[in-house]
């Protein structure tokens, strides 16, 4: 009498396990994105940090002088100028786009007619490139032809033109205001974005409970636009800190290093004056501000535990 023959069951092999692994698929389309950050990101931080420790020129690669450029930076003037300057102008600038935008926000979100519009014509200044505005801003505030001193005095508020990029303090107040009015929009339309995800129910309750405007905002909306905020304002931290465009445009950091930021010291030093190596440190000096910048938004988004039922 035959054997029935069993047939024997081979393990699958690894090829077909990670092709049903929902893991190697969402690792194998993250490579394409990782090695992209490898390449454009990684490397050039790294090479920044390590030209940070050389004496490296423009056509000259350098040799390892430790922290010397680092020292030299600490007892530098006008990179500590550089830096106050960029603190005044992230944290004036920032402090006003958020206010404003805001407000803007909350305006664009009520029932308005040609609301659509509206939000359309607020987008302009964030959509026109940088090097565009700053022109144009840098005709606004033109020493003999600026429209803004013209009707000033047209409407008898002032008899003569301002000066607002020769004066070191008109000149920092003008570079903040242009900055402002470009990133208003940035922050107005995600705010609004994160205001139209509030239930209206929640607004009802309150307004049932007999709460006010400003208690519908101060316990319904605020708390929870905390982690809209927290992002938004992170991306507008990064993005004022690390300003080059406009500034670079407008003043080249001056008048007498008053509006120089890192960034432009950085480039100046750098590419303009040939030191690649003290320019690269003080490109590294900006990280540390900006990982705070980072870690701040990290513990605002903590907020959402709260607001899903949890603990903070």
């Amino acid at each position: 009498m035959a054997v029935p023959s069993v047939a024997v069951q081979r393990p699958p092999s690894i090829l077909s396990r990670l092709a049903e692994s929902r893991n190697a698929l969402g690792l194998g389309f993250m490579l394409p994105a990782a090695a992209l950050l490898l390449v454009f990101l990684t490397y050039p931080l790294g090479l920044g940090v390590w030209l940070g420790f050389t004496d490296a020129r423009i056509g000259r690669p350098g040799i390892f002088i430790g922290i010397e450029n680092y020292q030299y930076l600490w007892s530098d003037g006008v990179f500590w100028l550089s830096v106050f300057n960029t603190l005044l102008y992230t944290i004036s600038a920032s402090i006003l786009k958020f206010v404003l935008g805001l407000w803007l926000a909350l305006i664009l979100n009520e029932n308005l007619p040609f609301k659509s519009f509206f939000r359309a014509i607020v987008l302009l200044p964030w959509v026109v490139p940088t090097v565009l505005s700053a022109i144009a801003f840098w005709w606004i505030y033109d020493s003999q032809f600026s429209i803004l001193s013209w009707a000033l005095q047209q409407m008898g508020l002032i008899d003569h033109p301002i000066n607002f990029l020769g004066d070191p303090t008109n000149a920092r107040a003008s570079v903040i205001a242009a900055n402002v009015w470009r990133g208003i929009p940035f922050v107005a339309i995600t705010l609004l974005a994160g205001l139209q995800t509030i239930p209206q129910s929640l607004y009802e309750a309150a307004t049932l409970d007999g709460a006010s405007r400003w208690q519908l905002f101060r316990h319904v909306t605020l708390p929870l636009l905390t982690p809209i905020i927290a992002i938004t304002m992170t991306f507008s931290v990064l993005f004022t800190f690390t300003d080059f465009q406009l500034i670079y445009v407008l003043t080249r950091g001056g008048p007498v290093n008053a509006t120089h930021l890192m960034a432009t010291l950085s480039f100046q030093r750098g590419i303009s004056g040939g030191q690649l190596g003290e320019g690269a440190a003080i490109a590294v000096a900006m990280i540390p501000f900006l990982l705070a910048a980072i870690l701040f938004s990290y513990f605002g988004l903590q907020r959402r535990r709260w607001q899903q039922g949890g603990g903070d």
